[in-house]
């Protein structure tokens, strides 16, 4: 049976917009009858997996996602003197490899290098054309066959082994995400408000008018949320090629990156960071569960914090004993300055 690694996590942000939606407005979602404001799990996921926190700690062991490798390998083509011609033709058969190419377009010189969907390039594979562009250069050839065969099975990239990657046209080279991360949403109902906000214009001296320069409206929300994390140790492992020590920075990286790292919408704007003012973390190999349960009838009174803490533990500690099972855990309470980063951390990568 696999083990596994579940966070819950409690973080408080000030007026925000952290995640937006496609009219600019916080996201949100209905729970318990009432509406919540909501981050969702890819927004978080590009956040800690961006941040220098993995950069640092997983440094060789992180992919790029991107649909513009071809243009970024027409380029690096193009300054090394290939000509245009080979250049395009070249750079589009090596991407073609990881995804269909789009169509042309005369609106967007290049277009037809990029490909349809995102796809996440391993290390590995990033290497293997880096190789194979030099092979060209000097050989001044087209690639053969046998030298696109690019994607790579077995790799370190850490990100793709955790978040998972899918490529439509080769589902060989799929990975099934071993982290499941669950949209954050706030433990009490929550509103989405209108800032109406001006600029004034520094050269205006106010001789023929004193208007604002500028008039606009944002929105905003503010709130405790959950945030539930579920680590998959042994899938894992399988996709690192069982590297134990990868592995181990990997968890690590991926807990302090979630308990201290906020996503960066807005944050000119409001500079909502924040850290987890609560974090559980639990080990075991019994089936996962989120305890979002404890927030479905939504979180009242003057202190919302510690009665959050309080519906989780207690949730907890019910399930658990009416399903008769339960798993090693370690607390970090910053309301009551309980619990280190270090130990917590110690904890999840043992």
């Amino acid at each position: 049976m696999s083990t596994f690694i579940q966070l819950h996590l409690l973080v408080s942000y000030p007026p925000s917009n952290l995640n937006r939606d496609d009219l600019g407005r916080p996201k949100t979602a209905v729970m318990g009858g009432e509406q919540r404001l909501r981050i969702s799990s890819q927004c978080l996921k590009r956040a800690w997996r961006t941040s220098e926190v993995f950069e640092n700690a997983l440094a060789g062991h992180i992919g790029k996602r991107t649909k513009e490798m071809g243009t970024k390998i027409y380029n690096d083509l193009i300054t090394e003197g290939v000509s245009e011609k080979n250049a395009k033709e070249w750079a589009g058969a090596i991407a073609e490899v990881f995804g269909k190419r789009k169509s042309e377009s005369k609106d967007k010189p290049l277009q037809e290098l990029e490909i349809e969907q995102l796809a996440h390039f391993a290390p590995e594979e990033i290497s293997a054309i880096e190789t194979l562009i030099k092979n060209l250069i000097k050989e001044k050839r087209i690639p053969n066959e046998k030298e696109l065969d690019l994607l790579r099975k077995n790799h370190k990239a850490a990100d793709i082994a955790m978040f998972g990657r899918m490529l439509a046209d080769k589902p060989k080279f799929n990975t099934e995400a071993a982290v499941q991360v669950a949209h954050a949403i706030t433990v009490h109902k929550a509103v989405v408000e209108d800032d109406f906000f001006s600029a004034v214009d520094d050269l205006n001296t106010g001789e023929e008018h004193s208007g604002s320069g500028h008039l606009g409206e944002a929105e905003f929300g503010a709130g405790v949320y959950y945030l539930y994390v579920c680590i998959n140790k042994d899938l894992l492992m399988e996709h690192l090629t069982n590297d134990v020590e990868l592995a181990k920075k990997a968890i690590r990286a991926l807990v302090e990156a979630a308990i201290t790292i906020s996503p960066s919408g807005k944050q000119n704007s409001y500079a909502s960071g924040g850290l987890a003012s609560y974090v559980l973390a639990e080990k075991g190999t019994v089936q996962p569960r989120s305890l979002s349960v404890a927030f479905l009838t939504p979180i009242t009174g003057k202190d919302i914090l510690q009665g959050a803490i309080s519906a989780l533990t207690d949730t907890r500690k019910k399930l658990d004993t009416v399903y008769e099972r339960s798993n090693d855990s370690c607390e970090l309470n910053g309301t009551e300055g309980k619990g280190k980063i270090s130990e917590l951390l110690k904890f999840v990568e043992e």
